[in-house]
């Protein structure tokens, strides 16, 4: 009598797919005296009126977007 081959078993295989996939990671800023969101934002978009999406991603950190620090780490978002 030959042996069956058991089917494989499948039961603990999540399938699906994440949204964090299609998003290039985040890069970041460490922040130097003189810097402001707009000219960080214009560094990296090449348009400093997309400084809001750097103060978003950096909420927990920003309190007000005028008053910035020097060696703060700011994630810096994929352009939109």
């Amino acid at each position: 009598m030959a042996d069956r081959i058991k089917d494989p078993d499948f039961s603990n295989v999540n399938a699906g797919a994440s949204s964090d996939a299609a998003q290039p990671p985040s890069r970041t800023y460490t922040v130097v005296r003189g810097d402001s969101l707009s000219r960080i934002a214009k560094r990296f978009y090449g348009d400093a009126g997309l400084w809001p999406l750097i103060q978003e991603a950096n909420a927990d950190l920003i309190r007000d977007p005028d008053r910035i620090q020097a060696g703060w780490v700011l994630a810096i978002p994929p352009k939109p």
